[in-house]
């Protein structure tokens, strides 16, 4: 049997953030793998770093020391342009806001991922419709954001993440805003819909629940995993 292809890999990140005169160190060292198809869940306390991983991961964030690679790619190397360039193409984003156009209807708002990377064609116009039918809302493509329920607005976001087949989903508290049945439904559809996608998922959570629904749980503390 072959060895699972690596498709996200950290090794040593370290960040630091000034708070007044005091120095915070966020993350200390810290190394992380996710494999194709793979599920992670990465928990801790507020203030312990989780988001800021998930930040340096997409490459929205830079680390202080460290590499990041994205498959065989050294996005550590990258300048922000060509990490801009290449994260639409490699990597889906779910976050606790949805981040959706408001005057952009839900079909549209999904859309808007293949135009980010240059590619609007029939077949992402069909995909599109193919995703709003997979998250439930294959009769709301048409609705704006506001005459959708917060759990519509999520359902559209993770539809938009999938759009391009990315290798992996990095959802960074993707129910925070949400109450707990439609939070747990979210979470169903994101580890579903990744399992369907082939999609590794990094999942960031305070809900230990939701956490063990990912093949593997991790826990941020200190800066470093425990």
């Amino acid at each position: 049997m072959s060895n699972p292809v690596t498709i996200l890999r950290a090794v040593g990140l370290r960040k630091n953030y000034l708070s007044g005169e005091r120095t915070l160190a966020v993350l200390q060292g810290v190394d992380f793998s996710v494999s194709a198809g793979e599920t992670i869940s990465v928990r801790g306390e507020s203030g312990s770093g989780k988001s800021t991983l998930l930040n340096i991961l997409a490459g929205l964030d830079r680390s202080e020391a460290g590499e990041l690679w994205w498959g065989a790619e050294a996005a550590h190397q990258l300048s922000l342009a060509e990490l801009t360039a290449r994260r639409g193409r490699y990597l889906g984003m779910v976050f606790q806001s949805y981040y959706l156009i408001p005057e952009l209807d839900a079909h549209a708002n999904i859309l808007m991922a293949a135009r980010l990377v240059g590619r609007v064609g029939a077949a992402e116009k069909a995909r599109v419709t193919q995703l709003l039918e997979r998250v439930g809302l294959g009769e709301r493509g048409h609705h704006l954001p506001s005459q959708l329920s917060g759990g519509e607005r999520q359902r559209v976001a993770v539809a938009r993440a999938l759009l391009n087949r990315p290798a992996v989903i990095l959802a960074d508290e993707p129910t925070g805003n949400l109450d707990e049945a439609t939070g747990d439904g979210i979470i169903e559809l994101l580890v579903s819909a990744c399992a369907e996608a082939q999609a590794a998922l990094v999942l960031v959570t305070h809900n230990l629940a939701h956490a063990k629904k990912t093949q593997r749980q991790l826990h941020l503390q200190g800066g470093r995993f425990a």
